[in-house]
């Protein structure tokens, strides 16, 4: 499991580690019963605080993605991907907005950037995932 942080974009650490925690699960590269890495473990690896990461796994076992049950670690849930479109669409808005200010930053126009994205998206291929309306 590969998480990245950025202390640019204005995102809470926590908030980017359950977004690309949720991402993973509704990709299918995290599965249920996959067991996620202990709070210390990923906390070292990302080099941030363990309140940080337990925060982010409090969050996700509200949502019902991660499943934690003492002496056995944490795990993705056997609910499958419990993303409501709203949900997804929130996560999408969070990236939409760090890519519409840093394209501002650097000059870049509107156009520019969706014609991009849609170059990009040629580029990645069919979507393996059934779309959603």
């Amino acid at each position: 499991m590969h998480i990245h942080i950025s202390t640019q974009d204005g995102v809470p650490i926590y908030r980017q580690i359950v977004n690309q925690i949720k991402r993973l699960v509704a990709s299918g590269r995290l599965k249920a019963g996959d067991e996620m890495p202990p709070i210390r473990h990923l906390a070292q690896q990302l080099l941030i605080n363990p309140n940080t990461v337990a925060r982010a796994y409090r969050e996700l076992e509200g949502a019902g993605v991660l499943l934690s049950r003492q002496g056995s670690g944490t795990r993705v849930s056997d609910n499958g991907s419990p993303l409501s479109r709203e949900e997804k669409m929130k996560i999408l808005s969070e990236r939409a907005d760090a890519l519409i200010i840093e394209a501002r930053q650097l000059g870049v126009e509107l156009e520019e950037v969706v014609e991009l994205v849609r170059r990009q998206d040629n580029e990645l291929g069919p979507s393996e995932q059934p779309k959603e309306r």
